[in-house]
């Protein structure tokens, strides 16, 4: 079944990336390998799916260009950056325990496999021509690909400014939501649900939106990049967090001023 070989080839290649972390203690490499896995995965399926020649094709490109994107992001930021904080948080509290981070990376692997499902229910989508649902999904799509693209560069812009130490990005989306990155990231499964319509096991695709919600609001998203926020920058970030929606952007609360400021 193609789901297990996606399964079993990204377990081979986080044995590598495993066998990296463990020379050069940056476990950041899981995320560059989970994204590239997500990207290779929907050309996989692409080639074995048993779709018509559109669905096919749009698997290929949109899943492709998603994952390889994400891929080559993230692996900027491992060469360019210490271990990101999340990561040098486990390691402290797992004491640098190696099984437990083998036994991670292969956590990641099998997440792979449940996260590209919906690319397979796609590849598997029987509509020989272009429906409402398709050009639908192609949309949000599209506009979550450039929300998720325009968040990473304003914040890699920002983090670049020697000014910006010790202080929280509030520009551009970044002054809607805490983590507009991780939002426009969640809205983008919601276009391979939309594409999934009429396909067999369509309901299959309602596995991107669920599970990457519950990830990232409950799990390896959200949680931990606030904990390491605070740990970072302290009361700043606990004022970004008074003002700003944490997930789905929304105008930011204006706090009132201190006793004795206001105009009489």
């Amino acid at each position: 079944m193609p789901i297990l070989h996606v399964l079993a080839g990204t377990a081979l290649v986080m044995v590598v990336g495993f066998e990296v972390q463990r020379r050069t203690r940056n476990a950041g490499g899981v995320d560059v390998i989970w994204a590239g896995a997500m990207g290779s995965a929907a050309l996989y399926y692409s080639a074995v799916g048993e779709g018509a020649a559109l669905p096919r094709l749009l698997t290929a490109l949109l899943g492709g260009m998603w994952g390889f994107r994400l891929c080559l992001h993230l692996l900027g930021r491992v060469l360019r950056e210490a271990e990101d904080g999340r990561y040098r948080y486990l390691r402290g509290h797992w004491h640098d325990s190696q099984p437990r981070f083998f036994a991670f990376y292969m956590l990641q692997a099998g997440f792979t496999a449940l996260f590209s499902i919906p690319f397979w229910v796609v590849a598997n989508q029987p509509a020989t021509n272009w429906t409402p649902w398709l050009v639908l999904g192609v949309l949000v799509w599209a506009a979550s690909l450039a929300g998720e693209t325009i968040a990473d560069r304003q914040l890699i812009r920002f983090r670049r400014q020697p000014e910006s130490r010790g202080r929280t990005c509030r520009t551009g989306l970044w002054r809607y939501s805490r983590h507009p990155n991780y939002f426009f990231e969640w809205l983008h499964w919601f276009g391979w649900v939309l594409m999934a319509v009429g396909a067999p096991w369509q309901h299959w695709a309602w596995l991107g939106p669920v599970l990457m919600g519950a990830s990232l609001m409950w799990i390896t998203g959200v949680p931990f990049t606030e904990a390491q926020s605070l740990r970072s920058r302290g009361d700043d970030y606990r004022r970004y967090q008074e003002e700003t929606s944490v997930f789905i952007p929304w105008w930011p609360k204006t706090r009132d001023p201190a006793p004795g400021t206001r105009d009489p």
